[in-house]
């Protein structure tokens, strides 16, 4: 869903329905529904030494950092010396809730509708992109198993010089090629659980039994008190499972780790668990593992 974040109290006056313009420096050619964000800026101080604006503004309305209503973008007008002087005397409070000047733009929305719930959200600049959990795992169903190596060439499985020919994908990268390993996915999917505003932590096991190490990265989200194991590229566990505890969930994934991808035959004591933080694109596989490994480890013996 497309998204406009707003400053308070203008998100407000949108939600109440007594503002219908916003108005912009720049233009928009896009036209279709977009929920307004409340973003989490420091409201606009200016509001309160304005008593026609102030009037219509009650301050325990005022949201922060959350996605209060849905709208129409109908149309982008330029501001004429015409069209500003047009709004001032015939539609003066929308004229108060907006920047009318000569070379600015109209933004014109219609079918305002209040969200039951608001939806907790990060928020950007122009117009971005929300997705709940569940339209970001169907957005990761365009992605298929398998990596790119440093000459675009794609491969759907780990083949023997895996090694020396990965490299980790931007978000974007992955998006284009519609490939990655789990390395890659979580970090697409870190990309897009960016504007939700959940707490997101991602985690690398690996184990250190033989000269494949085989390892998995996996992301989880934290919403209403309870934990989410967020899982694409492991096929055979792909959707989203719910935890009362962090501890419950990693202890789980440690223990489907063990028995699939390891056959339950490992030694407990090069068998490690790392978070990790959001790493720098291209690294390659020794980076990769050399980043993850300088986060924070987890005793889960």
């Amino acid at each position: 869903m497309k998204v406009l974040s707003l400053i308070e109290p203008y998100a407000t006056l949108i939600k109440e329905k007594k503002k219908y313009i916003e108005t912009r420096s720049y233009k928009t050619n896009y036209r279709g529904e977009l929920y307004i964000h409340a973003s989490s800026t420091t409201p606009d101080k200016d509001w309160k030494s304005k008593k026609d604006l102030a009037n219509l503004i009650d301050e325990k309305t005022l949201s922060s950092g959350m996605i209060i209503c849905k709208a129409t973008l109908v149309d982008c007008i330029y501001m004429t010396n015409q069209y500003v002087k047009d709004i001032k005397e015939n539609n003066y409070q929308e004229y108060i809730c907006g920047e009318y000047k000569e070379g600015r733009y109209a933004w014109i929305l219609e079918n305002i509708t209040v969200l039951e719930k608001p939806i907790k959200a990060r928020g950007s600049l122009n117009i971005w992109n929300y997705y709940n959990e569940e339209e970001i795992m169907s957005l990761m169903k365009d992605i298929d198993y398998g990596y790119v190596d440093k000459d675009n060439n794609k491969y759907y499985t780990i083949t023997k010089d895996f090694e020396t020919k990965y490299f980790l994908q931007s978000p974007k990268e992955t998006i284009i090629n519609k490939v990655g390993v789990c390395w890659d996915q979580v970090e697409l999917e870190r990309y897009y659980f960016r504007a939700t505003g959940y707490n997101i932590k991602t985690y690398f096991i690996v184990s250190y039994d033989n000269d494949k190490c085989p390892t998995h990265t996996f992301l989880v989200y934290e919403k209403d008190n309870n934990y989410y194991w967020f899982e694409h590229s492991w096929e055979r566990f792909r959707g989203i499972q719910k935890y009362n505890t962090l501890e419950s969930l990693l202890t789980d994934i440690k223990d489907k780790f063990i028995k699939y991808e390891l056959n339950n035959i490992y030694n407990k004591d090069t068998l490690y668990l790392y978070e990790y933080k959001k790493p720098k694109p291209h690294l390659s596989v020794a980076e990769f593992y050399k980043h993850c490994e300088n986060g924070l480890y987890l005793d889960m013996k």
